[in-house]
């Protein structure tokens, strides 16, 4: 069982993207999301295997949870 503590920096590389901190400052303010009518997983920006993981992150409260709830804070302020 891996109980290590999960980081933005990791999250992007699970999620397949550029994961250096620019990269991530980037991904945020290029992909605002402004309405919180829209969960994190439907935003059109995501590959479909990448809201898979996202929303499975959510549902099974698994141990990215925390850090995917993160990003979701952050693209929304």
């Amino acid at each position: 069982m891996d109980t290590s503590q999960h980081s933005m920096h990791n999250l992007f590389e699970q999620l397949g993207l550029p994961s250096s901190e620019h990269d991530v400052e980037q991904f945020i303010r290029t992909h605002r999301l402004f309405s919180q009518d829209i969960r994190l997983d439907k935003a059109t920006f995501w590959t479909e295997s990448q809201a898979e993981f996202l929303r499975e992150a959510f549902e099974e409260d698994s141990d990215w949870c925390e850090v995917v709830d993160e990003l979701d804070s952050r693209l929304r302020s």
